[in-house]
């Protein structure tokens, strides 16, 4: 997580107006790395229990790129950074606030959800010196791709086998601190030599001043930046993006249960983890990260590599990003790293991540005419009419300064867009569910039927109950209602809701004669 975590903080704090050697930016990446280990203390102990790491969504980045390169968000002069500076993320605060109660009651997996990022903000990092971000992008591939079935001999300690010499997947588990790592020592080589001009930005020696300046301890605090502003625009473009974080969870849920080899999650724990999601991103929002929380599909990966599915490994280690986030030199520390090797880490990131996205449709029949044109046309418009409008501002004018910024950012955000039109055309053109996916879907584990096809649900297993509390949860069967609660069920919560519809609404009589 650490590569997305530190690229997440180089992408925002620019379009914040913050300066490379303002020490603001070393405060922004600890704070990303305390919300990160807070949201997955509380995942793996209430959420689902998975042994999950959440981190900075990068589904968020397209509106929040969107509010602020509008209008009514430019970068000051110098004397005015730090006031605009609070400004600015006091809004994606509070609209971060706002869409974060809608993800905690978002309890079902939304279809065919498209992403799109943006790109630009990758080549112009990589841009600031294109040869070392090749390098890093070739190291990357080399040691995630090429190198990644090769072991490398190391000590391992267990209490029953004691210390041992074994092979081990170096280059499986570390491929993006093994390449920032030696791409920086390339550049500590090519700045002592001098190979680099003065303000060349693969030098190591431009933002040491930070370092100095930094505190040794400094606690990321509620409101670190001041009270947040709302604005229904904003809130609206980032809710597009919890709708893609949604569909992506769901999904890391059922990856993380088939490689921790455990039983499939009831709904109850699928809810809750959503549920535990929108609290990490209220609490995102509160400590002023500027972003959402997600699940990290990299970690969940790890588990196949390492066979180490323990939610203990996860809690402590949650721990320990709190314990470094508090360090005020560590974000600094990180802020030295040559913005190049950044920009060339993203490019590859931001492929896998594409490619992430794109694996959710592997469900749908793809050899169905109806599925291709919904998916091309989808991403083939969510990425154009963002693209047209961001290159004409001012365009949308309704004679309501309100109501232009709303659709302004609404249509800037390629989130929106392309899963609006792939809503609108999956869920009006005719196809059968196993054409849109469904039957593959319900097969994962979401869904069992039933011997005459009716929906039955299953009870939590005792790996999903909460660490504390169950004879109190399981004494009141009114909890079995309550989607979030261990004992919850779908099936007497929706025979309820009809049996009350039925009192309620009284009986038509359909047996009338029409001349």
């Amino acid at each position: 997580m650490f590569g997305s975590t530190v690229a997440y903080s180089y992408l925002v704090t620019p379009k914040l107006c913050i300066q490379e050697s303002d020490p603001a930016r070393g405060y922004i990446t600890s704070t990303l790395f305390f919300v990160s280990g807070l949201g997955s203390l509380i995942q793996s102990t209430f959420g689902t229990r998975l042994p999950i790491i959440q981190g900075p969504s990068f589904v968020f980045l397209a509106p929040i790129f969107a509010i602020l390169s509008s209008t009514q968000w430019k970068c000051p002069s110098e004397e005015e950074v730090l006031s605009t500076t609070e400004e600015e993320l006091q809004e994606i605060w509070g609209n971060r606030n706002n869409t974060s109660v809608v993800n905690t009651i978002s309890y079902r997996p939304y279809h065919l959800v498209d992403r799109t990022f943006t790109f630009e903000e990758a080549a112009s990092s990589a841009s600031k010196n294109w040869g070392i971000a090749f390098i890093t992008i070739l190291l990357l591939v080399l040691f995630s791709q090429y190198l990644q079935n090769i072991n490398i001999p190391g000590c391992s300690c267990s209490r029953e086998r004691g210390w041992k010499i074994e092979k081990l997947p170096v280059f499986k588990l570390f491929p993006v601190i093994l390449t920032v790592v030696t791409a920086w020592v390339i550049c500590f080589i090519l700045t002592a030599a001098d190979a680099l001009g003065p303000t060349n930005s693969a030098r190591t020696d431009l933002r040491v001043q930070t370092m100095y300046s930094s505190p040794w301890f400094r606690f990321p605090y509620p409101g670190q930046w001041g009270l947040p502003t709302v604005t229904i625009s904003s809130v609206l473009g980032m809710f597009a993006g919890i709708l893609a974080s949604v569909l992506e969870s769901i999904g890391d849920y059922y990856a993380c249960v088939r490689l921790a080899c455990a039983l499939p999650p009831p709904p109850s724990a699928i809810n809750r983890g959503i549920f535990a999601e929108g609290i990490s991103c209220i609490i995102s929002g509160i400590w002023g990260s500027g972003c959402g929380m997600t699940s990290y599909s990299q970690n969940i990966g790890a588990i196949g590599i390492t066979k180490v599915a323990s939610r203990r490994v996860i809690q402590y280690s949650a721990v320990t990003m709190m314990i470094f986030a508090v360090l005020g030199k560590f974000g600094a520390f990180l802020n030295l790293i040559p913005e190049p090797i950044i920009g060339g880490n993203i490019c590859v990131m931001f492929a896998l991540v594409t490619g992430a996205g794109l694996s959710n449709v592997q469900f749908i029949d793809l050899h169905s005419s109806r599925n291709i044109f919904i998916l091309g046309f989808s991403l083939f418009m969510g990425i154009t009419i963002p693209k047209w409008f961001s290159g004409h501002p001012g365009t949308i004018d309704v004679g309501n300064d309100v109501a232009n910024q709303l659709i302004t950012v609404l249509l800037n955000t390629s989130v929106f867009v392309g899963g609006l039109i792939a809503f609108v055309l999956d869920n009006s053109i005719p196809g059968t569910d196993e054409e849109r996916g469904l039957i593959k879907w319900r097969k994962q584990g979401l869904e069992l039927n039933g011997s005459e096809g009716d929906q039955v649900t299953l009870l939590s297993p005792p790996t999903y109950d909460l660490p504390f509390g169950m004879n109190l949860i399981k004494r009141y069967k009114i909890l079995k209602y309550i989607p979030i609660s261990p004992t919850y069920n779908q099936n007497s919560l929706f025979g309820s809701v009809r049996s009350l519809f039925k009192k309620i609404i009284p009986q038509i009589n359909c047996n009338r004669n029409i001349d």
